[in-house]
């Protein structure tokens, strides 16, 4: 798996998100912030990445981190697959692909023999500033959480 630390400042951007929110980069608390792109609501490894973040959710708000998971899903999937794993944090809907853009997470990938093109599973850490601070690309889902909680719990 790929990781890097960088410091670098975004963009400001804002998307549309369950629960009838918008997310706004320069509105969201000043906390630290993990963004995590995946692939697709429902699916096997989206599934075990998302409730690997909700079972350790308090643990991150202990660390002052706030999480949200991003994919193309539109809103309705994603209260469904909200609602159905029971997450206690927001998933931002992209289906224009304006965020996975901004982040350059779409890429051509190799399923079942085909070349499709989708989301590179990918986490980025922003700070308070609004500043990406840490990435991680080409994720694999096994342990991920657990290196995301351990590089936020070192800068709280």
């Amino acid at each position: 798996m790929a990781d890097s630390q960088t410091v670098a400042p975004l963009s400001d951007f804002s998307a549309a998100m369950t629960g009838g929110q918008t997310f706004q980069l320069s509105g969201r608390p000043a906390r630290q912030t993990v963004l995590f792109f995946y692939p697709k609501d429902n699916t096997p490894g989206c599934t075990t990445e998302n409730m690997a973040f909700r079972d350790n959710y308090e643990r991150f708000q202990a660390a002052g981190v706030e999480i949200y998971g991003i994919s193309r899903d539109s809103l309705r999937s994603h209260e469904g697959f909200k609602t159905k794993l029971g997450l206690p944090f927001d998933l931002i809907s992209d289906p224009d692909e304006a965020v996975c853009t901004l982040f350059g997470v779409m890429k051509l990938k190799q399923m079942y023999g085909k070349t499709v093109r989708g989301i590179e599973r990918s986490t980025f850490i922003i700070d308070a500033e609004g500043r990406l601070v840490k990435e991680w690309r080409g994720v694999k889902v096994a342990n991920h959480v657990d290196e995301v909680l351990e590089f936020v719990a070192r800068q709280a």
